[in-house]
């Protein structure tokens, strides 16, 4: 089933590339295997910024979650210095009917709109929520530092 699944997934990529992102297989021998690309959001401290996935299919994918990580370092409040993610669709709210293309909306969103009270990064959080200001700025500076 994965291996279908995930062919139908490479073909919708291609026919409706999602704005601002890509991600396809790291080689044609291993589906399983995919490298990602966000690029940051306008408006948020990660414009300019393109930040690269890992994604790793299960051999039960679509019934498990995909495995998604940050490779590239992010000063986020759900996102940790080993890049694993936060996100609710990536882990308890995952159903069979999500598909790449919606995780990787889904986390472009959560570079625009941070969740805080779920934080994988605690001093991230912390700083987003008493100096959003100095949070913009040192989130800045690690996608010009990082994230070029």
């Amino acid at each position: 089933m994965s291996k279908r699944r995930i062919m139908e997934e490479i073909k919708e990529l291609e026919k409706e590339p999602v704005v601002g992102c890509t991600a396809r297989p790291v080689d044609d021998n291993n589906i399983h295997n995919w490298t990602a690309t966000i690029k940051g959001p306008p408006d948020s401290p990660y414009e300019g910024g393109t930040f690269q996935m890992t994604i790793a299919f299960p051999r039960d994918y679509p019934f498990r979650a995909p495995l998604v990580k940050a490779t590239t370092r992010i000063y986020h409040p759900n996102i940790d210095s080993h890049g694993n993610i936060c996100l609710d669709i990536l882990k308890h709210n995952w159903a069979p009917s999500l598909t790449i293309s919606k995780v990787l909306l889904s986390i472009s969103s959560l570079l625009c709109d941070p969740n805080p009270s779920s934080p994988m990064d605690p001093e991230a959080a912390k700083l987003y929520q008493s100096n959003i200001t100095e949070f913009n700025k040192k989130a800045r500076e690690y996608t010009e530092k990082y994230a070029k």
